[in-house]
């Protein structure tokens, strides 16, 4: 049918799921649902597939009839369904993996940002060698100029920790990845004073989690949790075998939030982190 997207974007997958979400939980079936607005079922399908947008006067119908009434949720949905901003994100498509501009555009609507890791320093915080030598480690090996727009991708996502008013952004890393050293001596030492002078910034929050820790099992896996315009929306994101996994089902985000909150509450306070990479740094 025309007028269908091809590839719809995460975020326009999420409005539709949390439509169909908002329907089944009104006990409706796709036929009930269209039948309200005076359209083919097959229209309903397509918005709860993502596949085509939703007008804010259909939507504002579609809850009603759902007997939603939760405003703060309806006014997200709205914001996502109505949002026409191309973001600079948009420059790769075509060029890099969708998952890498979904990721962009989620972390650009995130109100906030809570990111853990094992073995490397995050995305958002990293130099660009530190990048560039993560990237021309992949295997198989990447073409050359598919690795500089990765790294150029990458630079560009620290567009969150910047602007008049950023989203928080709290970042957990392990010591270990203090000490692995991606690329030479001198780049984990620019990487390190990097992620030093970062911390100090506002509405930005490092925590280290120490070797030296009694009875840390931890997750073991790096998550970045970014929450919505209210929880319901908020999102998890790990990298699996085969790409980049969202998570939004209610019951995993659960999961989700309370491994942070232990893993943050096995890390050091700011102050101390701060001292402990400034003395890993001394040494190299």
């Amino acid at each position: 049918m025309a007028g269908l997207r091809r590839e719809p974007t995460a975020r326009q997958l999420r409005l539709g799921t949390e439509l169909r979400r908002l329907r089944e939980a009104a006990g409706l079936t796709g036929r009930e649902a269209a039948a309200s607005l005076g359209v083919s079922s097959s229209q309903i399908n397509h918005i709860e597939s993502g596949l085509t947008g939703v007008s804010e006067e259909r939507l504002h119908r579609l809850a009603a009839n759902y007997a939603c009434t939760d405003e703060k949720l309806i006014s997200a949905l709205v914001a996502m369904a109505t949002s026409r901003t191309k973001g600079w994100w948009e420059e790769y498509r075509g060029a890099l993996p969708a998952s890498f501009l979904d990721l962009a555009e989620l972390e650009h609507h995130a109100t906030f940002l809570r990111e853990i890791q094992f073995l490397y320093i995050p995305g958002p915080l990293q130099t660009e060698s530190y990048a560039r030598s993560i990237f021309s480690d992949r295997i198989p090996e990447l073409p050359g100029s598919e690795l500089e727009l990765r790294v150029c991708h990458r630079m560009q996502r620290k567009a969150i920790l910047e602007g008049p008013d950023p989203a928080p952004y709290e970042a957990v890393i392990h010591e270990a990845a203090l000490h692995i050293r991606i690329g030479d001596r001198a780049a984990s030492r620019a990487q390190l004073t990097a992620l030093l002078e970062v911390s100090e910034a506002d509405r930005i929050t490092v925590r280290i989690i120490p070797f030296d820790l009694d009875g840390f099992g931890g997750s073991w896996s790096a998550m970045m949790l970014a929450s919505g315009a209210v929880p319901r929306l908020d999102t998890v994101v790990r990298d699996g075998p085969h790409g980049t996994l969202f998570i939004d089902s209610e019951a995993q985000l659960g999961v989700y939030r309370t491994l942070f909150r232990k893993v943050e509450a096995a890390s050091l306070d700011p102050e101390r982190s701060r001292e402990l990479i400034h003395k890993l740094t001394k040494e190299l």
